[in-house]
């Protein structure tokens, strides 16, 4: 071996643990655009009240149906400057079908600024209290639907902004849930065995068996119809959160089983570590890879799991906006025909969300295999 290689190895051998998962996820080209691509929508679930031009239930009953309006760049030449512009609607009804049919109408045109005042008030992260959009049109009361409007005239983009808030916090939090139930029995079951493992296994197996769909639709239908949209957007959480820790705590008992047995675990059992140290600090730490990269692969399944629930109208209600509230206008094969973007808008926000959310989680899962090749 030359010297140039002793040092490269002597190198790669100092590196910690993190440095070399981050080598091997950079290598990981999709994996990388997904990250950005998950960073870029939970930025604007956060930032949802800038980002929206419209408050979530803010209609304009004199545009139902809008079909999606083209952002130019132009200068009309009326004095109004060069910049962003919206051309306005020319409507016609057609009284035999009872249809409204939109054209763009050419004279007129809405300047689109950044930074507007919007008039509609809110609280920034619930700190600071402004009115400012990131982008609107300058006059407030003009027809602005970039993804068009459903049947009361709500700006739909807004509205699956605003959906993002609760779509993808319902995955962090029903992950989070799942996370702590399913490390913990699969934990205790795998360091343990004996009767305690038996019984966590038999409970596992049973929800397991369980069918997903049957189950969902019973815990919905058992949450009080009284309860508030609130309320019943953690009782979903909650639901989902209950269901959806099987599969790791199985992958938990499986590892734990693995490294119970290995020297520096033996090694602190005999030093007299207590049963409960050994696994906080010992194997717990050891599967902090694994676990990340089970959460990012968890998260679009809760996300799924919600869209689904709202879509069959056991989930979460309007007045809440989620994605599977939105898809539910898409029921009505008539408004979809009329409208199809109802359904296109909501549905490419739900898949492109998981999918960037499962490549990350396969990137990550790569990344954290020790063998996953040598780091260059």
């Amino acid at each position: 071996m030359t010297t140039g290689q002793k040092t490269a190895n002597d190198r790669a051998g100092t590196r910690s643990s993190g440095v070399l998962i981050w080598r091997r996820f950079r290598r990981h080209k999709l994996a990388v655009v997904s990250l950005w691509i998950v960073i870029g929508v939970y930025l604007i679930a956060a930032f949802a009240d800038v980002i929206a031009p419209r408050p979530a239930g803010d209609y304009n009953a004199d545009y139902p149906y809008a079909p999606p309006q083209s952002i130019t760049m132009t200068d009309p030449g009326d004095g109004r400057g060069f910049g962003l512009y919206v051309h306005g609607y020319i409507q016609e009804f057609d009284e035999v079908s009872w249809n409204r049919y939109y054209t763009e109408n050419p004279d007129e045109l809405h300047k689109v600024e950044f930074f507007v005042e919007s008039g509609h008030d809110y609280r920034l992260l619930g700190l600071l209290e402004t009115d400012r959009k990131l982008f609107a049109p300058a006059d407030a009361d003009a027809p602005f639907f970039v993804m068009g409007s459903d049947a009361n005239g709500r700006d739909i983009f807004s509205r699956v902004v605003y959906g993002a808030q609760i779509s993808m916090s319902i995955g962090l939090i029903g992950v989070t849930l799942s996370l702590l139930i399913g490390i913990t029995l699969g934990a205790l079951a795998g360091f343990f065995r004996g009767p305690i493992d038996m019984v966590i296994q038999r409970i596992t197996e049973v929800f397991m068996s369980i069918p997903t769909l049957p189950l969902w639709m019973a815990l919905a239908a058992a949450l009080p119809r009284d309860w508030g949209p609130l309320t019943i957007y953690f009782a979903i959480t909650v639901l989902l959160s209950l269901i959806g820790w099987t599969s790791l705590s199985r992958e938990v008992r499986a590892r734990v089983l693995t490294l119970r047995s290995e020297d520096y675990v033996v090694a602190a059992r005999l030093d007299g570590a207590s049963r409960f140290r050994v696994v906080r600090r010992h194997i717990l730490p050891s599967l902090t890879s694994h676990i990340i990269a089970s959460v990012t692969l968890a998260v679009p399944a809760m996300i799924l799991a919600e869209t689904a629930l709202s879509f069959l109208g056991l989930g979460l209600q309007p007045p809440l906006v989620s994605w599977g509230v939105l898809l539910q206008e898409s029921q009505n094969i008539r408004s979809v025909i009329t409208a199809p973007w109802l359904l296109i808008v909501p549905s490419a926000a739900v898949v492109i969300s998981t999918l960037a959310l499962n490549f990350l989680g396969d990137g990550l899962r790569d990344a954290a295999d020790p063998y996953g090749g040598a780091v260059k």
